[in-house]
C-alpha cells in the first residue's frame, strides 16, 4: 500500500515538475532543444525535443535500480512513479495529442478534446515567449468548456 501511495504522489509531483520544466527550461534557456517541437514540419519523425525524456528517464532508472539493489527502498517507488508519468506522457502527448500513431484520432471524449485544444493553444506560439498551457494532464477549465461546445456542435476547435 505504501508503494502505491509513493507512486501516486510521485506521479502528481512529476506533472507539476513537467509544467515548471516546460515553462522555465524548455521555453527558457533550453529553447534550442524545444523549438523544433513548435514547427509544423521539422523534416523528421524525431525532434531535438525528444531528448527531454532524459530529464526523467535517467533519474527514474537510477532510483529503480539502486532501490532494488537496496531491498526495494522507498525511492524504488519514486522511480516507478516517474516511469509511470513517462508512459502517460507518451500515450497522451505523442499518441493522443500529436497523433504520432494514428489511433484515438476521432475521439469525442471531452477530456481528450480539451487536452487537444489546450495543446493547440500552446503551439500557436511559435517562439519561446508569451506561451500558455504548459501542463500535460492538468489543464485550464476553459478548455473543457470549449470542448463541451465542440462536442455539442456549437463551436469549432
Amino acid at each position: 500500500m505504501q508503494a502505491i501511495l509513493i507512486i501516486a504522489i510521485t506521479f502528481i509531483l512529476t506533472e507539476i515538475s513537467a509544467w515548471v520544466n516546460h515553462k522555465y527550461l524548455m521555453h527558457g534557456f533550453m529553447w534550442y532543444f524545444h523549438a523544433d517541437h513548435h514547427k509544423k514540419d521539422h523534416g523528421s519523425v524525431f525532434e531535438r525535443n525528444d531528448l527531454f525524456f532524459l530529464l526523467y528517464a535517467v533519474p527514474s532508472w537510477l532510483l529503480i535500480m539502486t532501490g532494488m539493489m537496496n531491498g526495494y527502498a522507498w525511492y524504488t517507488w519514486v522511480g516507478f512513479g516517474i516511469a509511470a508519468y513517462g508512459l502517460a506522457y507518451f500515450l497522451v502527448h505523442d499518441v493522443i495529442i500529436h497523433q504520432r500513431f494514428k489511433i484515438f484520432s476521432k475521439s469525442t471524449n471531452v477530456y481528450v478534446l480539451a487536452l487537444r485544444r489546450a495543446h493547440k493553444m500552446h503551439h500557436k506560439h511559435l517562439s519561446k515567449h508569451n506561451g500558455e498551457s504548459f501542463g500535460m494532464l492538468l489543464i485550464h477549465p476553459k478548455y473543457f468548456a470549449e470542448a463541451r461546445k465542440l462536442k455539442q456542435g456549437q463551436s469549432k476547435v
